[in-house]
């Protein structure tokens, strides 16, 4: 589950991204200030140096991308055998 620190960290990158300004500590404890969110002072400096060399555009265009897509015409999923009691009304 995602903290508000990493929610607030992650969404200045996101903004610095579509600014096209870089993404540094200062900056990032810029729009967190901005925002009002409290965060642990660490939360920035350890976003900023993780995102350092990341082209955050290709990021955004990979997410979803994780592998290939099934075969077409693939045959669905066959139901498991053996009898299943059936509640009426159901």
């Amino acid at each position: 589950m995602t903290s508000i620190p990493q929610l607030a960290c992650i969404s200045s990158d996101l903004i610095l991204h579509s600014d096209e300004v870089t993404v540094t500590e200062d900056n990032i404890n810029a729009l967190i200030k901005a925002g009002s969110v409290n965060v642990e002072p660490f939360w920035p400096d350890l976003f900023a140096k993780a995102l350092d060399n990341v082209n955050t555009g290709s990021l955004i265009c990979s997410v979803g991308a994780g592998g290939p897509a099934p075969a077409a015409g693939a045959a669905p999923a066959e139901e498991e055998s053996g009898s299943k009691e059936r509640i009426p009304g159901v």
